[in-house]
């Protein structure tokens, strides 16, 4: 059995001890699986064809991207990932044959390694993330293969590595987004049962950690799941996301100005698009990846996106920079330092497919 490693973190926390240590290669033979758990060696050229790297956004400063150490294993659909105390954390998900895993895979960047930490009390996909200090906040998800939502909230203390459950949510749904904003845990959107007619809704509300009560707040004004959100400068944007369906994405763009308990647009993501990460580098909104279906006259394409788009909130601009080499969806993605760091997801389109594909993306 491997070693229990004592990883550091911050002065004032006391650190978690990681499950097991798996320093996996760069490139390995088991990046992909099927959702049926059997390893795929590669993507047949159909597959390839599904991905789109073009954006109709201005070119800003093209960037790079480098790989990174793999995930333990293929997995995706955990539905964003958050960075804490220095490391990226992502949380259930898809894998290894399930639609329903607790996993809970952390990754140090300085080691470039990752660990395993206390897995969540419960499995599920598409599970809201969000950290506030040594906490790490899990809520609602998918128990079904995104269906079937559940109303399970958990808290995961670094200093302990122990999960602990917190207030249900007052509304089951999975998919949604969360956003730490003043010690308060926004959920904003997502979708809601019965499983056979699921569909996207507006709700917002908000988790208060010191009394473990939820409120409501104004709904967003366009209904949406699979969307990114981010908090900055006291407001919350979220971006992008589907309306119901992969075949209905948007690149609708709100803002949520708490003082005013209100909603306003701004500038929207120049590629609709959903199941996208999207984390904020130097000032700007990154988003990357995504997944999207177009039906016209009964000819069905697909698409998995490559495109990076960054949003600029002084000026309410967008640019593009150079695409993601593996193009995915349903992944992590995480800001720490200079770095973004885009862990996982289906390199095609919908759950048949996942990967333990791992690349960093940076402005310098």
């Amino acid at each position: 059995m491997p070693i229990a490693r004592r990883l550091l973190l911050p002065a004032f926390a006391i650190p978690f001890i990681a499950r097991a240590q798996t320093p996996a290669p760069h490139h390995d033979p088991g990046r992909y699986s099927t959702l049926q758990g059997a390893a795929v060696t590669g993507l047949t050229a159909p597959q390839i064809a599904q991905r789109r790297t073009e954006s109709p956004a201005p070119p800003g400063r093209p960037g790079r991207w480098e790989p990174r150490a793999s995930l333990p294993l293929p997995r995706s659909e955990m539905a964003w990932a958050v960075a804490m105390e220095g490391r990226m954390h992502l949380v259930g998900g898809y894998g290894e044959g399930r639609v329903d895993r607790a996993y809970h895979h952390v990754y140090d960047p300085a080691a470039d390694r990752w660990t395993t930490a206390a897995p969540l009390p419960r499995g599920a996909n598409h599970v809201a993330v969000a950290a506030d200090g040594p906490f790490l906040y899990a809520l609602g998800g998918f128990t079904l293969q995104n269906r079937r939502a559940d109303d399970g909230c958990f808290v995961w203390d670094s200093r302990t590595d122990r999960w602990r459950a917190i207030a249900p949510l007052p509304r089951p749904r999975g998919a949604a987004s969360a956003v730490v904003r003043d010690g308060h845990i926004h959920l904003i959107g997502g979708a809601g049962d019965p499983p056979d007619e699921r569909a996207s809704v507006a709700w917002h509300e908000v988790y208060f950690p010191p009394t473990d009560k939820w409120e409501r707040r104004r709904p967003i004004p366009a209904g949406r799941d699979h969307a990114g959100a981010v908090a900055w400068g006291g407001d919350i944007h979220v971006i992008g996301g589907r309306f119901n369906t992969f075949q209905d994405n948007t690149g609708l763009h709100h803002v949520y100005v708490a003082g005013r308990d209100q909603w306003e647009r701004r500038a929207p993501m120049p590629t609709a698009r959903s199941g996208h990460g999207l984390a904020i580098l130097a000032g700007r909104f990154f988003a990357m990846g995504g997944e999207g279906r177009d039906i016209t006259h009964g000819a069905s394409i697909d698409s998995v996106y490559g495109q990076v788009e960054s949003y600029d909130p002084a000026t309410d601009t967008w640019q593009s920079h150079a695409p993601t080499p593996t193009p995915r969806h349903g992944l992590g993605a995480a800001a720490i330092g200079d770095w973004i760091y885009v862990a996982g997801g289906g390199p095609v389109v919908g759950g048949g497919v996942q990967s333990s594909v791992h690349e960093a993306f940076t402005l310098g």
